[in-house]
């Protein structure tokens, strides 16, 4: 398990490639980093989202998972699907939180 730091850089360096996402023990599924938006800073916070694109089926619903990324190592996101069309099923995870410093 890879200690990396989940902050804009370390997903901006690594979009468009392919995570794998747990949905049990034995099921899983391959998504790709898709988006990454810009990040805003204000004083002493910094806000961020990234979207995954992931087949059609089978629909992950609103939940946390397992994240395994060849340069990321392992991690734990929440996700929420926020479209789904004949090609695949977009899903975001948010990142609102304190930064260290300000």
């Amino acid at each position: 398990m890879m200690d990396t730091p989940l902050d804009h850089e370390v997903f901006s360096k690594n979009l468009e490639t392919t995570f794998r996402i747990s949905i049990d023990d034995t099921n899983s599924i391959d998504a790709e980093l898709s988006n990454v938006t810009e990040l805003q800073l204000s004083p002493g916070q910094e806000r961020f989202s990234v979207v995954f694109r992931g087949p059609k089926e089978p629909l992950l619903g609103q939940g946390t998972y397992s994240f395994r990324h060849e340069q990321m190592g392992q991690f734990v996101l929440f996700i929420v699907p926020m479209r789904q069309d004949d090609d695949g099923t977009s899903y975001e995870a948010v990142f609102n939180r304190l930064r260290k410093g300000d």
